[in-house]
């Protein structure tokens, strides 16, 4: 949906589930039957790519499946719950503290790789 470019500058943006969370819900709502992508993105509203983008994404932490065409939600419904538990938890982490602060965390972050980045073995001594 269209915003208003004053609302656009001046950040009072609508606020709501993002994709990967209304893919999810649809999924998990409709846990006994398969979709395309096609039919996810009409389902929910949301531009394709962008809901191609959210399975895959989803897909990688094990919360869809997918074959062929047809994506699925996770039948590990542990793993679905947890994941869920994680983002409420991090939602309300955000909310405490105002989140990351992106700069803040560049300017502290050691300037070398961690010694597993490098292929290394950390002395456990």
């Amino acid at each position: 949906m269209p915003v208003s470019i004053d609302d656009f500058e001046s950040g009072d943006l609508p606020q709501g589930p993002t994709v990967p969370e209304q893919v999810v819900t649809y999924l998990y709502t409709h846990r006994d039957q398969a979709f395309t992508r096609s039919e996810i993105a009409s389902a929910i509203g949301e531009n394709p790519n962008t809901v191609g983008t959210a399975l895959s994404r989803l897909k990688a932490r094990s919360l869809v499946r997918h074959r062929g065409e047809y994506w699925a939600i996770t039948p590990d419904e542990s793993r679905l719950f947890d994941a869920y538990n994680l983002h409420i938890a991090s939602e309300r982490l955000n909310e405490n503290d105002g989140g990351i602060d992106a700069d803040e965390w560049d300017s502290t972050a050691p300037k070398t790789p961690h010694p597993s980045e490098r292929g290394e073995r950390e002395d456990k001594s």
